[in-house]
Protein backbone atom coordinates (compact mmCIF):
# COMPACT_ATOMS: atom_id res chain seq x y z
CA UNK A 1 0.00 0.00 0.00
CA UNK A 2 1.75 3.16 -0.94
CA UNK A 3 2.39 5.81 2.01
CA UNK A 4 0.98 9.14 2.38
CA UNK A 5 2.92 12.36 2.68
CA UNK A 6 2.75 15.06 5.20
CA UNK A 7 -0.22 16.80 3.08
CA UNK A 8 -2.02 13.07 2.77
CA UNK A 9 -1.69 12.68 -0.83
CA UNK A 10 0.22 9.76 -2.45
CA UNK A 11 3.74 10.60 -3.63
CA UNK A 12 3.94 10.72 -7.48
CA UNK A 13 5.48 7.12 -8.13
CA UNK A 14 4.70 4.32 -6.33
CA UNK A 15 2.20 1.06 -7.55
CA UNK A 16 0.14 3.91 -8.87
CA UNK A 17 2.87 3.84 -11.94
CA UNK A 18 3.16 0.00 -11.86
CA UNK A 19 -0.43 -0.62 -11.99
CA UNK A 20 -1.26 0.99 -15.44
CA UNK A 21 2.08 -0.38 -17.15
CA UNK A 22 0.01 -3.81 -15.50
CA UNK A 23 -3.44 -2.96 -17.16
CA UNK A 24 -1.45 -2.09 -20.19
CA UNK A 25 0.61 -5.57 -20.42
CA UNK A 26 -2.54 -7.39 -19.12
CA UNK A 27 -4.80 -5.75 -22.16
CA UNK A 28 -1.40 -6.33 -25.06
CA UNK A 29 -1.16 -9.66 -24.21
CA UNK A 30 -4.64 -10.83 -23.58
CA UNK A 31 -5.58 -9.23 -27.26
CA UNK A 32 -2.56 -10.62 -28.65
CA UNK A 33 -3.77 -14.46 -27.25
CA UNK A 34 -7.43 -13.90 -27.92
CA UNK A 35 -5.94 -12.80 -31.82
CA UNK A 36 -4.20 -16.07 -32.24
CA UNK A 37 -6.94 -18.27 -30.80
CA UNK A 38 -9.19 -16.55 -33.09
CA UNK A 39 -7.31 -16.97 -36.08
CA UNK A 40 -6.35 -20.66 -34.91
CA UNK A 41 -10.16 -21.50 -34.73
CA UNK A 42 -10.74 -19.93 -38.12
CA UNK A 43 -8.47 -21.54 -39.92
CA UNK A 44 -8.77 -24.97 -38.48
CA UNK A 45 -10.71 -26.64 -40.87
CA UNK A 46 -8.11 -26.34 -43.61
CA UNK A 47 -5.69 -28.42 -41.67
CA UNK A 48 -8.08 -31.07 -40.84
CA UNK A 49 -7.17 -33.37 -43.50
CA UNK A 50 -3.52 -32.86 -42.40
CA UNK A 51 -3.23 -35.96 -40.20
CA UNK A 52 -0.93 -37.76 -37.82
CA UNK A 53 -1.44 -40.78 -35.44
CA UNK A 54 -2.87 -39.00 -33.14
CA UNK A 55 -4.10 -35.57 -34.34
CA UNK A 56 -5.27 -33.63 -36.94
CA UNK A 57 -3.42 -30.45 -37.74
CA UNK A 58 -6.87 -28.94 -36.98
CA UNK A 59 -7.06 -30.34 -33.71
CA UNK A 60 -3.97 -28.90 -32.65
CA UNK A 61 -4.76 -25.88 -34.21
CA UNK A 62 -8.23 -25.81 -32.11
CA UNK A 63 -6.15 -26.88 -28.98
CA UNK A 64 -4.08 -24.29 -29.82
CA UNK A 65 -6.59 -21.91 -29.60
CA UNK A 66 -8.39 -22.88 -26.52
CA UNK A 67 -5.28 -22.94 -24.56
CA UNK A 68 -4.35 -19.35 -26.15
CA UNK A 69 -8.09 -17.65 -25.22
CA UNK A 70 -8.03 -19.47 -21.59
CA UNK A 71 -4.59 -17.95 -20.72
CA UNK A 72 -6.09 -14.58 -22.01
CA UNK A 73 -8.74 -14.36 -19.52
CA UNK A 74 -6.23 -15.39 -16.95
CA UNK A 75 -3.96 -13.01 -17.16
CA UNK A 76 -6.08 -10.58 -17.34
CA UNK A 77 -8.56 -11.54 -14.24
CA UNK A 78 -5.36 -13.54 -12.32
CA UNK A 79 -2.30 -12.11 -13.09
CA UNK A 80 0.04 -13.81 -10.95
CA UNK A 81 4.04 -14.34 -11.94
CA UNK A 82 3.10 -18.36 -12.73
CA UNK A 83 0.29 -17.09 -15.22
CA UNK A 84 2.53 -14.86 -16.76
CA UNK A 85 5.14 -17.54 -17.42
CA UNK A 86 2.41 -19.86 -18.84
CA UNK A 87 1.53 -16.93 -21.06
CA UNK A 88 5.00 -16.34 -22.41
CA UNK A 89 5.28 -20.10 -23.08
CA UNK A 90 2.10 -20.35 -25.02
CA UNK A 91 2.93 -17.70 -27.14
CA UNK A 92 6.72 -17.77 -27.18
CA UNK A 93 6.03 -22.01 -28.37
CA UNK A 94 3.52 -20.95 -31.22
CA UNK A 95 5.66 -18.66 -32.88
CA UNK A 96 8.44 -20.80 -32.88
CA UNK A 97 6.47 -23.54 -34.15
CA UNK A 98 5.30 -21.52 -36.75
CA UNK A 99 8.34 -19.53 -37.67
CA UNK A 100 10.20 -23.38 -37.36
CA UNK A 101 7.59 -24.93 -39.70
CA UNK A 102 7.58 -22.69 -42.10
CA UNK A 103 11.52 -22.67 -42.90
CA UNK A 104 12.28 -26.71 -41.80
CA UNK A 105 10.64 -29.29 -42.95
CA UNK A 106 10.66 -31.57 -39.06
CA UNK A 107 8.62 -34.28 -40.55
CA UNK A 108 6.32 -35.78 -38.72
CA UNK A 109 6.67 -35.64 -35.17
CA UNK A 110 5.41 -37.94 -31.69
CA UNK A 111 1.90 -38.62 -33.83
CA UNK A 112 1.91 -34.95 -34.72
CA UNK A 113 1.37 -34.55 -38.50
CA UNK A 114 4.02 -33.11 -40.97
CA UNK A 115 3.18 -29.17 -40.92
CA UNK A 116 5.60 -27.90 -43.17
CA UNK A 117 4.61 -25.45 -45.04
CA UNK A 118 6.91 -23.12 -46.93
CA UNK A 119 4.54 -19.96 -47.27
CA UNK A 120 3.64 -17.16 -45.07
CA UNK A 121 0.76 -16.83 -47.53
CA UNK A 122 -1.83 -19.37 -45.80
CA UNK A 123 -4.75 -16.32 -44.37
CA UNK A 124 -3.99 -15.65 -40.78
CA UNK A 125 -0.70 -17.14 -40.57
CA UNK A 126 1.45 -13.92 -40.66
CA UNK A 127 -1.48 -12.17 -38.75
CA UNK A 128 -1.29 -14.97 -36.08
CA UNK A 129 2.59 -15.30 -36.02
CA UNK A 130 2.96 -11.63 -35.29
CA UNK A 131 -0.17 -11.71 -32.27
CA UNK A 132 2.29 -14.67 -31.12
CA UNK A 133 5.31 -12.50 -30.74
CA UNK A 134 3.91 -9.88 -29.68
CA UNK A 135 2.32 -11.48 -26.66
CA UNK A 136 5.58 -13.89 -26.38
CA UNK A 137 7.24 -10.14 -25.47
CA UNK A 138 4.35 -8.27 -24.02
CA UNK A 139 3.88 -11.66 -21.43
CA UNK A 140 8.18 -11.55 -20.82
CA UNK A 141 7.35 -7.97 -20.15
CA UNK A 142 4.27 -8.79 -17.47
CA UNK A 143 6.80 -11.45 -15.85
CA UNK A 144 9.63 -9.11 -15.60
CA UNK A 145 7.06 -6.79 -13.76
CA UNK A 146 6.13 -9.17 -11.10
CA UNK A 147 9.28 -10.55 -10.47
CA UNK A 148 10.64 -7.19 -9.60
CA UNK A 149 7.28 -6.62 -7.31
CA UNK A 150 8.27 -7.75 -3.64
CA UNK A 151 5.65 -11.31 -2.97
CA UNK A 152 2.31 -8.59 -3.75
CA UNK A 153 2.39 -11.41 -6.84
CA UNK A 154 2.14 -14.75 -4.89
Amino acid sequence: MPTSSSNGHRPATGNRGRSILGYLLRAGTAAALVLDGVVHLKDAHFYDPNKGSLLTQGELFRIQAAIAIAIAVLVVVWPRRSVWAVAFLVAASAVGAVVLYRYVDVGRLAGLPNMFEPSWGPPGKLLSALAEGAGALLAAAGLAVTVRRPSADR
